[in-house]
């Protein structure tokens, strides 16, 4: 049965409301519903920061000595950031699919972060290439757990409505820790070199792995669970409307009902026969490719000129503007209901900022340069909510869908560790020129993406004979 059609089949809406004793009781509940929300889901924010700052400490290191201590040489730094993709695309589509099967992520995914903490502890111990490279390939292993598991997480608690703005909150966590990541590297290496004998780049592994530990325990006793089966902090009413905002929201069920009865891999088989999945994941991969000057931030403000301290504190500011503009941003995404334009504008900005970076070597210019580079996340981050509000039900199929194109985009990553080679420096010209390519692909992608969404909506309408019920975001 189409989903605009079981319209019919729901519930009156006084009759919805009665049971939850009138309008005004229901918004009451809801909005209380929300706050317990919102404060457990705050904890992923935390996570996505060290998750971030795990991965990419080592961009930090290398400006303190890491590349010499271990004797690396030629391509092989870029090897050691590419390597970490590799197993982060393997896990992700099994992790999400085993996620949905056992409904309890307060365990599954502190469990995946105290693996990785002690990981991050490991790499300060390595003292060549291949201990570092394999600390590495299983780091991406464990990561892999956290972020689509964290997006199908909220999309199994938020309204269409209301996920924009909790995914931009989230996918923050890549901004903040770009940005206190720099403030707590460049603390860490200029006063801990030589503490008990050890190197400062090994205190940064060391310190940031073991407070990721930390945050893991915490984290087991705040996340929630799924709608179906979170009863310690929910009263019987707030389960209950729960379960029932997610089939008002695209007029079907969360649970056992949308899923497919013929099926082994509930949701694998749907995902991976649908076309939109992989013109996405594609999308999404020359966008990845764009964003890789992330990576290498640190390596491009040290082209300003000033010490290694001072590069990492300017690091800060681009990332602190870019977590506002992306707040904003989703903000308004969520407020009009609309997804392309709110990926496209900062896309654009971003490719001014590749422009301008790619013309001169003026320090003004090129400090400016990342800033419009940086907010080019906001566009990111609503990719990512588009992707799911695109593929609402049956959760199963959310839920490796989410996987897979997360999953297949790293290989932008594993490709974009090699669009920085320090051999292209200071100036990086044909860096910025594939980055200016693979942005404008993507706008070009997701032009497209719409038109087809619009003409599904348009079939929708007639074949309904009315302009009601579930409709695709543009």
């Amino acid at each position: 049965m189409d989903q605009a059609d079981e319209e019919e089949e729901r519930p009156l809406l006084s009759d919805v409301e009665a049971e939850f004793g009138g309008r005004e009781a229901r918004l009451k509940l809801e909005q209380k519903l929300l706050r317990k929300l919102d404060m457990r889901m705050s904890i992923l924010v935390l996570i996505y920061v060290l998750n971030y700052i795990d991965r990419n400490n080592i961009s930090a290191a290398r400006l303190q000595g890491f590349e010499a201590d271990l004797h690396l040489q030629g391509q092989q730094f870029n090897t050691l950031l590419g390597i970490l993709y590799v197993g982060y695309i393997l896990m992700q589509i099994p992790s999400n699919m085993f996620l949905n099967h056992i409904g309890r992520p307060s365990i599954y995914l502190p469990t995946c972060m105290v693996f990785w903490g002690v990981l991050s502890c490991l790499t300060g111990a390595t003292h060549n290439f291949t201990g570092a490279l394999l600390t590495r390939f299983f780091l991406g292993f464990v990561e892999a757990a956290f972020f689509p598991g964290a997006l199908f997480l909220l999309s199994k608690w938020y309204k269409r409505s209301e996920l924009g703005l909790r995914t931009a909150l989230l996918s923050c966590g890549i901004l903040i820790s770009n940005a206190f990541g720099s403030l707590i590297a460049s603390g860490i290496l200029s006063r801990m070199q030589g503490k008990l004998g050890h190197a400062a780049w090994r205190w940064l592994f060391y310190i940031e792995g073991c407070l990721t530990i930390l945050v893991a325990i915490m984290a087991t006793f705040v996340l929630p669970d799924f709608p179906e089966n979170s009863h310690h902090f929910l009263s019987p009413e707030e389960t209950c409307l729960a379960k029932l905002r997610m089939q008002e929201d695209v007029g079907v069920g969360d649970c056992e009902e949308t899923e497919r009865k013929d099926s082994r891999f509930p949701g694998l088989r749907d995902a991976l026969g649908d076309w939109r999945v992989y013109w996405l994941a594609l999308a999404l991969t020359s966008l990845v490719v764009s964003l890789s000057f992330n990576a290498f931030f640190p390596t491009l403000t040290e082209t300003l000129g000033y010490s290694p301290t001072v590069t990492l504190l300017l690091c800060a500011p681009p990332w602190g503007f870019a977590t506002v503009i992306a707040f904003v941003v989703s903000r308004h995404s969520d407020k009009t209901g609309e997804r392309f334009f709110h990926i496209a504008i900062p896309l654009s900005i971003g490719l001014i900022g590749f422009v301008i970076a790619i013309s001169t070597m003026r320090l003004v210019a090129r400090y400016i340069a990342l800033f419009l580079m940086a907010q080019s996340y906001a566009g990111f981050i609503c990719f990512l909510t588009w992707t799911s509000n695109t593929f609402a039900r049956p959760p199963s199929k959310r839920a490796v869908v989410l996987a897979f194109v997360n999953a297949f985009s790293q290989l932008g990553n594993i490709g974009g560790s090699y669009v920085w080679q320090k051999s292209w420096g200071p100036t990086y010209i044909r860096s910025y020129a594939i980055c200016i390519s693979t942005n404008g692909l993507c706008i070009v992608m997701c032009l497209i993406f719409r038109q087809v969404l619009a003409n599904q909506n348009k079939q929708r309408e007639l074949s309904a004979a009315r302009p009601r019920g579930y409709r695709y975001l543009l």
